[in-house]
């Protein structure tokens, strides 16, 4: 079972003339099972921008789940519609189910919605929320359990200070005693992946964080680079392949790979 992992695009924003077009010829040619797409698809919620976004989603040959990112909500000069209708734009351009499922007999992923129009950047996450994790993942204990996010739930040393989501602690561990194993998520656009110990020797979810897929506004490190996830996922293990956009060459290339162990705690390899 093949995902790639594609966040924050940013339309609007869009660093290449070739880039999107690399990214979704990549990804159909490279036997991927699903998409999955952690927010942010467009830079000002503008409708040319939704409608590039969807473009490319319809252009995916396999199955697509995405989530909005905070940057899909109305801008701030919009003030009344980012407070009482901040999706609208994306529910009605892009999906109006803001928790997306997809469930094989190998792989069980959700995504929810932690973008809302009273958070500025860093994104919350609701009651409502965490009991359609609790109750999604309910009795998949044989399945790869996968949650799709914009933001972050936990501080990640290696890139800085950074946004965390409100109620990121209690969602966290709510994923954890749903037996989550993997995190996919944006926001920061900087490639990253890491395992998080829940509890030491017993509970661990891997968490990799996308750097924007074709955008201009990459951060830090990947200040001038794009990327996207490559995942694979086996009996015994998984591999996450970070993957480089080249300008020069207009393709994507293998930056770095992280295997882990799919049943008890280990370190990348």
């Amino acid at each position: 079972m093949t995902l790639a992992h594609v966040s924050d695009p940013h339309f609007g924003r869009i660093a290449h003339p070739g880039i999107v077009d690399a990214l979704v010829q990549e990804i159909n040619d490279r036997a991927v099972d699903l998409v999955t797409i952690s927010g942010d698809l467009t830079q000002r919620a503008r409708p040319s921008e939704f409608d590039a976004a969807t473009d490319m989603l319809q252009r995916f040959e396999p199955p697509v789940i995405v989530v909005p990112g905070n940057h899909d909500v109305y801008p701030w000069w919009r003030p009344v519609r980012r407070l009482l209708t901040p999706l609208r734009r994306y529910r009605s351009m892009v999906s109006a189910n803001l928790t997306p499922d997809h469930i094989t007999d190998q792989i069980a992923v959700l995504g929810i919605n932690s973008a809302h129009g009273r958070t500025i950047k860093g994104g919350r996450i609701g009651s409502r929320e965490r009991h359609a994790i609790r109750r999604f993942f309910q009795g998949m204990e044989d399945r790869f359990k996968v949650l799709v996010l914009h933001h972050h739930l936990t501080q990640i040393q290696a890139l800085g200070p950074h946004d965390v989501a409100r109620q990121a602690e209690a969602t966290l561990n709510v994923a954890a005693e749903a037996g989550v194993h993997l995190i996919l998520c944006g926001h920061l656009h900087i490639s990253h992946v890491e395992p998080i110990e829940i509890v030491p020797n017993e509970r661990r979810i891997v968490i990799a964080s996308a750097g924007t897929a074709t955008s201009t506004r990459g951060r830090g490190s990947n200040r001038k680079t794009n990327f996207y996830n490559r995942i694979d996922i086996m009996d015994d293990r998984f591999r996450i392949e970070e993957r480089r956009y080249v300008s020069d060459t207009e393709t994507f290339v293998c930056d770095n790979v992280s295997t882990f162990d799919r049943f008890v705690p280990s370190t990348i390899s």
